[in-house]
């Protein structure tokens, strides 16, 4: 697997939480940078590590956890499925590096990023205290989420790829599981990380409560 890009260490060296990032497919770590930096200018004790995917992208560049190709709705959650060993040890790698377990963890994904993180709830994994997807949706409405979990969900209304009514269901169905669950829809906004999206993360995260959950 490619090595993950660590966006910020806490002074000191003493990890009281760890936020990690999950970039789309076909792109990279350093996609996530602008977000991990005002991240850690928010909370300047986490770590902050931008996670990569762990194959090599069939698009033709960067890297993925699936392949997008011939993907529908009857196959996404095989493929998640598939994928999704890979990245719970990725995300446990990066806990036991920084010695921390799930209560100080917070997954940020957007895209391919933010199904894996979320799925990763809905497959029985609770991996972290909070999930943040950013243009994410589930590959399958999820059955169950593990307790004291608190999901925020951001999506781009004019998002051509995933569209925010994924998002939205998304958010219907944890509400519906009894989960903690936010949702922004923001006008004007594509499949992106606008930097509006970057500052409602921040807010979100500062603002949440992961123990109202269940």
């Amino acid at each position: 697997m490619p090595e993950a890009l660590v966006l910020h260490r806490p002074p000191g060296g003493k990890v009281k939480q760890l936020v990690l990032l999950f970039h789309g497919v076909g792109s990279a770590p350093p996609s996530m940078a602008p977000l991990g930096r005002r991240l850690a200018a928010a909370f300047p004790d986490a770590l902050v590590v931008a996670v990569p995917g762990a194959h090599a992208s069939d698009l033709g560049q960067g890297l993925q956890w699936f392949s997008v190709r011939g993907v529908t709705e009857a196959n996404r959650g095989e493929r998640v499925v598939q994928a999704m060993p890979l990245f719970v040890a990725a995300v446990r790698e990066q806990q036991a590096a920084a010695g921390v377990g799930a209560d100080e963890t917070v997954l940020v994904g957007f895209s391919q990023g933010a199904i894996m993180a979320l799925e990763s709830a809905a497959r029985g994994h609770r991996l972290a205290r909070r999930i943040v997807s950013i243009a994410g949706r589930f590959a399958d409405r999820p059955a169950a989420v593990p307790e004291r979990v608190a999901f925020h969900l951001l999506h781009g209304a004019d998002d051509p790829v995933i569209a925010y009514r994924d998002g939205e269901r998304a958010e219907q169905a944890l509400v519906e599981l009894g989960a903690a669950a936010t949702i922004d829809v923001l006008p004007a906004t594509g499949h992106t990380v606008s930097v509006a999206m970057e500052h409602l993360v921040v807010r979100r995260l500062q603002s949440d409560t992961p123990s109202a959950a269940h």
